[in-house]
């Protein structure tokens, strides 16, 4: 075990970094399936992106505000 590490803490990131980070990721995601379903001419993929695209830009700037008034 991490000598660094207090016994039984894990390391873990705040709330509102995970909250940043998975939006980050889920816009990436979503912006992919977007552009593969317009390349596929795949309309219902190209919404799905989209829409996943939206839902991480709104989960990031919930990250973004929990560290602004600070968790």
């Amino acid at each position: 075990m991490n000598e660094d590490k207090k016994k039984g803490q894990e390391n873990t990131m705040k709330p509102s970094t995970e909250d940043r980070t998975a939006g980050k990721l889920h816009e990436v995601k979503g912006k992919i399936k977007e552009e593969v379903g317009k390349a596929t001419n795949n309309p219902d993929l190209e919404v799905s992106g989209n829409a996943e695209k939206n839902a991480g830009t709104v989960q990031k700037w919930i990250g973004h505000a929990e560290k602004a008034i600070g968790e």
